[in-house]
């Protein structure tokens, strides 16, 4: 497949985690704000993708049709239904990247046309100050090259490893909830206050939410451990689903 340069990047799903990645492949410079496309439903999380001169869309099949990556930014419960649109235009040239909680590859492939590349991706907020941590790993119709065209996109974002699968469940607990327990870049170069980084984070019902439950019943320094534990057990609840 192409360089990362030359490749339109599509994004279904507006919320922080979309802003985060696209924030952090813009600021390398390589990658041109026309080079992407975002979509959602309504135009609520629109403007600040504009204000980076991405385009915005409200159809998520111009997205697809528009670009050759397509990174999955819905919650999880909605990833039946967008897929269930965009399938029909899907095609083999098409890699596409989910970053939505619990659903597995499995889930993934079986709700696409056959031959689908996919890969499953779990980046963190810190994407956006560029000192993320991202695992992802290969579907079966994903090879190295994916693999090493998605890495070198995300590397502005910070630190990005491939890994398998059954890994994912527990980064999710650790590094993509864990910036809620503690995230000090983060706090220190958004500006919010730390409450409002709290909620950027916790989606109700998800995976953080369930840790910091666990981080109120007890004291810190054990509650930590037993938050990324909800975290991770929540994140395998969501996939089996």
């Amino acid at each position: 497949m192409d360089s990362k340069p030359d490749l339109n990047i599509g994004f279904i799903g507006a919320g922080n985690m979309a802003f985060g990645i696209t924030k952090g492949i813009l600021c390398s410079g390589e990658v041109q704000p026309r080079k992407v496309m975002v979509s959602a439903p309504s135009s609520n999380n629109l403007g600040r993708f504009q204000e980076l001169g991405v385009a915005v869309t409200h159809s998520n099949t111009e997205v697809v049709t528009a670009s050759r990556l397509v990174f999955l930014a819905v919650k999880p419960h909605l990833i039946p239904r967008v897929l269930a649109e965009i399938a029909p235009s899907v095609t083999r040239e098409h890699v596409i990247i989910s970053v939505a909680a619990g659903v597995t590859i499995a889930t993934l492939e079986e709700l696409l046309p056959p031959e689908s590349v996919v890969l499953r991706l779990m980046p963190n907020l810190p994407c956006m100050v560029q000192e993320g941590a991202l695992l992802f790993s290969l579907g079966s119709r994903a090879g190295p090259q994916e693999g090493a065209v998605l890495k070198a996109l995300l590397a502005p974002c910070g630190l990005v490893e491939e890994g398998p699968e059954v890994w994912i469940d527990t980064h999710t607990g650790l590094s993509g909830s864990g910036v809620a327990f503690g995230a000090g870049r983060l706090l220190r170069d958004s500006g919010r206050h730390p409450a409002q980084l709290r909620s950027d984070v916790c989606t109700p019902g998800g995976t953080t939410i369930y840790g910091l439950h666990a981080l109120e019943l007890g004291g810190l320094r054990a509650a930590a451990m037993g938050a990324v534990e909800a975290a991770t057990e929540r994140a395998r609840e969501m996939g089996r689903k």
